[in-house]
Formats: structure tokens, C-alpha cells, sequence
């Protein structure tokens, strides 16, 4: 699917609420065309609750049911069972919640939901950080980043998402990005053909909150996936395969860039540059990205 050919329909209107440069109204707009009009979004506390904009005007032009921060997954799965009830096949029930709804607050609802196999998608639109409430950490957020509650840079590294995902054995789970447009609607394409739970994470670098100019949300992305700090991939009926670039590191085609490359473009990260370089953390931030590829290569090759 080229960008040319991407249906001309528009689910996503003007007028939001997003900030300029926002990646989750891009991944949204996306996600939207190709799932179709026939689709229910189901939204927790987060960004895109505020972005749809205000009662009684939204931007939205598709059912939405906004929920409680805990409470996607379970929401998604009410209105699931309402539609098998009344006999209603087609339509496509989508949750739709950040990192923190996700990592955080929501992973009992989702873990839950898994188990009971409901027929949903479930997306998470990862900025890595609590964006909306004010860039406070969440269990996505990296190692030294800044947040407004992890001043000196984060002590940890992220959470695992994908790998806790696939524990569940779902028939379908993915990674993507908003800087690769074909692949996510790809993978939202065939996520929409599969019956079940299905689990899609977008990488979305957010300017306010990773503190880079609005014009380079794009280019951040692409960055996290040649630097390996994130990866693109597909886990189909406990097969995982990996696509695009990140299939070439996995191959070790390409060489990884340095995660430097990343992160000196970020102002959370800004203090790891200033006023000296903090060569410890930044190489400790490298080799923890070494050791997850090690463990793909070791698990996938």
C-alpha cells in the first residue's frame, strides 16, 4: 500500500485539539482509514480525549465512547458483547489509549480482555510518557529520560509491552510507527481481518513532551527505528517476524546507528549533553538497546 493509494476518506476532520506536530493525530488519521467508518473508538483519559475536542462539538466523525483511565479494555469489551448480541459483525471495536493507560493503568483491563479472547483492537499510541496530565514517567518511558517527576533523568529502563502481550498468546500483536505510514496501515489492515484479540503499539514522539521542534515528529521516529530503540514488527499465531528496517538490523544487513543519534535531538535528554557529556548513561542507554537486539537475534533468527 502506497501513501498514493491510501483511501481518500477522512474519519479524522479539521478542527482538533492536538498540538502542532502531534503523532497521535497522525497515527489516528491513519489507523481510521483502515478500519473505515464501521468502527467504535473507545478512549480513556489521555491526550486523544482532550484532542477530539470539547462537548458538543468533536472531530471525530465515528462513534466514540470516552471511559475511565483503567478502563479501555474493559469498556471495548462491554460494547463487543453489545454488538454480538444484537447481531452486529462488521463493526470494528476499537480501544484506543496511551502509554499510561496501557503500561500503567490499564494493563489489568487489557491483560483481562486478552484472556477472555474478545474480538477487539486494541491500540496503544506510545509517547512514553503521561502527556496530557503534564510529562509525568510511565512504565514506557526510557532510561535517563526527563520527565516533570523524574527530574535527574529515569532510573529504569521501559517496560516490555510487546513481550508481555505476546505471554498472552494473542492471535495478533504488532509494533509500528507513525514514521512508517504504509506499515501501520498495513498492520491495522490485517489486525481488522482477524478475529479475536489484537495488539497493535504506535511509537508516537511527542514535540511537548520529548522537547524537540513540532517539524521533526517524523523524522524522531526514524531515528528510533534506525537506532533500535524501537522495532517494527509483526507476532502472527506465535510467529514473529520483523519488517522493514528493523528486519535489516535483526539480519545485522545494517548496522545499528548509535543511540546518540536519537537522543541528542531531544531536550529530555538535553542533560546528559550539558554541561558536560554524561558518557556513563548515554552508553548504558546504548547497551541496553545491544542486549534487546541480542535477545531478538537469540530468539528469532
Amino acid at each position: 500500500m502506497a501513501i498514493k493509494d491510501l483511501p481518500t476518506d477522512e474519519c479524522l476532520l479539521p478542527g482538533s485539539a492536538a498540538c502542532p506536530g502531534c503523532p497521535a493525530t497522525i497515527a489516528l488519521r491513519l489507523v481510521l482509514k483502515a478500519l473505515g467508518r464501521n468502527t467504535i473508538i473507545v478512549i480513556p483519559a489521555c491526550c486523544t480525549a482532550v484532542i477530539e475536542s470539547l462537548y458538543p462539538y468533536t472531530s471525530f466523525d465515528v462513534p466514540v465512547m470516552n471511559i475511565a483511565f483503567e478502563a479501555a479494555a474493559a469498556g471495548a469489551s462491554g460494547v463487543e458483547a453489545a454488538l454480538r448480541q444484537q447481531g452486529k459483525k462488521d463493526t470494528t471495536v476499537l480501544a484506543w489509549a496511551g502509554d499510561g493507560g496501557t503500561y500503567d493503568i490499564g494493563i489489568q483491563a487489557l491483560s483481562g480482555a486478552i484472556e477472555r479472547q474478545t474480538n477487539f483492537i486494541y491500540i496503544c499510541y506510545n509517547n512514553q510518557i503521561y502527556s496530557n496530565t503534564g510529562i509525568q514517567r510511565s512504565g514506557a518511558t526510557p532510561y535517563a529520560a526527563w520527565t516533570t517527576t523524574t527530574v535527574g533523568g529515569k532510573t529504569e529502563f521501559r517496560k516490555e509491552m510487546g513481550e508481555i502481550i505476546q505471554a498472552h498468546h494473542p492471535p495478533y500483536a504488532a509494533q509500528a510507527c507513525i514514521s512508517y505510514p504504509e506499515d501501520l496501515y498495513n498492520k491495522v489492515k490485517k489486525a481488522k481481518g482477524i478475529r479475536g484479540p489484537k495488539y497493535i503499539e504506535i511509537l508516537a514522539p511527542c514535540p511537548p513532551g520529548w522537547r524537540f521542534g513540532m517539524e521533526k515528529t517524523v523524522e524522531m521516529g526514524a531515528l528510533a527505528v534506525e537506532t533500535g530503540a524501537w522495532a517494527l514488527y509483526e507476532y502472527e499465531n506465535e510467529i514473529m517476524t520483523f519488517n522493514g528496517k528493523s528486519k535489516l538490523l535483526l539480519e545485522q544487513k545494517i548496522e545499528r546507528k548509535p543511540i546518540e543519534e536519537w537522543i541528542r535531538y531531544q531536550g529530555r535528554f538535553s542533560h546528559l549533553f550539558k554541561p558536560t557529556k554524561d558518557v556513563k548513561r548515554i552508553k548504558a542507554l546504548d547497551d541496553h538497546t545491544e542486549e534487546v537486539w541480542k535477545r531478538y537475534r537469540a530468539c528469532y533468527l
